[in-house]
């Protein structure tokens, strides 16, 4: 008995008739040749990161607003924190920037006797110091922006930045630090603010 063996299908070669004509062959070459077009892979979307949410005082003036904004910048964070800030800038000044001790709305030069400013650096290194860090920046003494820089630059509040930090505390906890910062000789209505103000703030 004679074995018969045969070759795997995929490895014939293709047979081409005699009587094939020429535009068969090429056609049939064509068709050995043809291969899948590679697919497009698409890349994943990238997930969104979660925006994160800040505190905003509704209701407030821009300079409030401002002033919240800047606060959280510096890592000021807790809601009470923030206000009982806040509530110290309303007793002191009603945050307006250039103000002198009495009322009057004048230039950093124009203010020659008390405080000036959002919280009456009076002292007269408070008040240089606010001139000096002032021309640093290349901002006006009376802007609010220099003076913000000035509250977070000035030595009282290095003294209780970090406390100020520390979330979870009472605005009445924060207040105890603020008088080592401010040094006020009348408390006034400053806390009534805090509390007014810690109702304003809310995430957003």
């Amino acid at each position: 008995m004679i074995a018969l063996s045969f070759a795997a299908p995929s490895l014939l070669p293709r047979v081409v008739e005699p009587s094939t004509g020429l535009e068969e062959i090429l056609q049939l070459v064509a068709a050995e040749n043809v291969t899948t077009p590679p697919v497009a892979v698409q890349p994943l979307p990238t997930p969104e990161e979660p925006k994160e949410k800040r505190l905003i005082c509704k209701g407030c003036n821009p300079n409030e607003q401002k002033a919240v904004s800047f606060l959280q910048e510096k890592g000021i964070t807790d809601k009470n924190a923030i206000a009982t800030i806040l509530g110290n800038i309303q007793q002191e000044s009603t945050f307006v920037p250039n103000i002198c001790e009495g009322g009057a709305r004048t230039s950093y030069y124009g203010c020659t006797r008390g405080g000036f400013g959002l919280i009456q650096f009076t002292s007269i290194d408070r008040y240089n110091g606010l001139g000096n860090h002032a021309r640093k920046l290349g901002l006006p003494p009376e802007s609010l922006e220099a003076q913000l820089e000035w509250i977070v630059a000035e030595p009282q509040w290095k003294s209780i930045e970090n406390q100020m930090k520390r979330p979870g505390k009472s605005i009445e906890t924060y207040m105890n630090h603020a008088y080592t910062w401010i040094g006020w000789g009348h408390h006034g209505a400053r806390t009534s603010y805090a509390y007014d103000y810690a109702r304003k703030l809310s995430l957003s």
